[in-house]
Formats: C-alpha cells, structure tokens, sequence
C-alpha cells in the first residue's frame, strides 16, 4: 500500500501539520518535517490500518443481540438475522468491559431494525443496521392454478414464506384446504390466503344443519355469499325461501347457530 510522504518547511507546529496529515482518508499518511539539518521526522495515521476485528466482534454482537430480543416473541417458523457490514473506515474503540447493545422495542416488529452499540468506558457511540427475515411455514401453489379450481394434494405444497408477505389468513396445512375454489387466477408459488377462495361460494346448493332441543334438523338451502370455514355466510331455506345466516362448517355444509 502506498504512503502520501508531505515534507515541509514552515514555522507552524509540529502537531499542527501532523494532525492535517492524520484528517487525510484514503490511504496511511505520513507527515513529514525537514528541519534544515536534513534530518527528516515522520508520524504515521495508526487509523490507516484496517483492523476489522472489533468490527467483527460488534456485527456478532449485534445479531446475538437480536437473536436474544426477537426469541418468543414472533409467531415464526425461522428467524434470519442479515446485519450490514459496518464501514471499515469507522475506528471501533476497544471497550475491555463489553459493548452494549440497545434497539427501541417499537422497532423489533420491523424488517430493518437500527442497533445503538456502545461502551461504558466513554462516550464512543454507532448505530448498526440488520434486516430481519421472519418466515412460517404456509401452503402454497405448487402450478399456475385458474379461477375455479378445486384444490387437491396435487396443485398445493407446503413452504417457507416471509410473514410480511402474508396480508389475509394463511394455511400451514394442505389437508386444511381440499375442496375449497379458486377465485381469481394464482401463479405458482403464491400462498394461499383466505382472499383468494371460497369452500363454500355464491350460488351452490349447500346443507343447512340446525341443532333445535336436542334435536338436529337438516334441510336444503343456497349460498348467497362466499365463504370460508368459520365464516358467517347468508343463505336461503330452499323450502321456506327465508334468509338465514349461517357459519360455514366444509365445502358442502353450514351451520345454524341457535
């Protein structure tokens, strides 16, 4: 690595013309002075030398930080901790008593998070960066899938997905979505979301199960709305012709609750 050598011959201090030599970045600057007797005096930028231990040592910090922060406190299947590298032009202290770490709670929820580090010793300070990547497992397209199509083992898998990725219910089991419908056209890959289907939808002719003194009555009907299991639907007694709401229990069945 090449040195800048500045040689000199001026009144000013000694300490003035090496301190703007050591404010020079880039490279290890040596200042130099030429006191006419052909003797030259040097002093070297020590913060020239790229030492990346402490910043290593920091990063590590930083993520086991987090790690110990965001435990249990995500309903998540994996949590991936990326912190960015820090400048290895910034000079980390040595701090023999520990570095300490702080992040707002309000920020642990988010997928950038800002760390303070600092130590006890002095009044030295930085902020670190980390991205967080939050999956869980969900079910998902495993093929382009058309509005209409009733879903099997065949067109569903299970993956990991990002959870900020996730707007509406999502599934975790495939079992949990045989015979539901499609509603619009999902490409490959996508998570399922309730959004997305109905296991029991506008105009199918469905069962309407009502449980009267101990006695259960089943009768015919027709869906008027979409719906998912658990949902509140609308639908009308094909004898009676009166609208009831009822919740969806499976794609061919609702239940009135008396």
């Amino acid at each position: 690595m090449n040195s800048l050598i500045i040689i000199w011959r001026s009144s000013l201090p000694r300490i003035f013309w090496i301190t703007l030599c050591l404010l020079i970045s880039g490279t290890p600057v040596i200042a130099a002075t030429n006191n006419g007797s052909g003797k030259i005096a040097t002093a070297t930028n020590p913060t020239g030398q790229k030492d990346s231990s402490n910043h290593d040592v920091v990063q590590r910090g930083v993520k086991n930080y987090l790690q110990t922060r965001l435990k249990n406190t995500q309903s998540v299947n994996q949590l991936t901790i990326d912190v960015t590298d820090i400048d290895q032009r910034i000079q980390i202290v040595n701090c023999p008593g520990g570095f300490n770490y702080h992040a707002a709670e309000e920020s642990l929820t988010q997928v950038y998070i800002s760390v303070r580090v600092s130590c006890n010793n002095n009044q030295w300070y930085l902020f670190a960066n980390a991205r967080i990547l939050r999956t869980q497992p969900v079910v998902v397209t495993s093929s382009m899938i058309s509005p209409g199509t009733v879903l099997d083992i065949d067109n569903l898998r299970v993956a990991q997905v990002e959870t900020n990725r996730l707007r509406h219910t999502a599934y975790h089991s495939t079992d949990e979505l045989i015979g539901a419908r499609m509603k619009r056209r999902v490409r490959q890959g996508q998570p399922i979301q309730a959004n997305m289907l109905c296991f029991i939808c506008k105009g199918d002719r469905i069962t309407i199960s009502a449980e009267v003194g101990g006695m259960k009555v089943r009768t015919s009907g027709i869906a008027q709305q979409d719906g998912v299991i658990g949902e509140n639907i609308k639908v009308i007694n094909a004898s009676s012709k009166k609208m009831v709401v009822a919740e969806v229990a499976s794609t061919d069945v609702v239940v009135v609750r008396l």
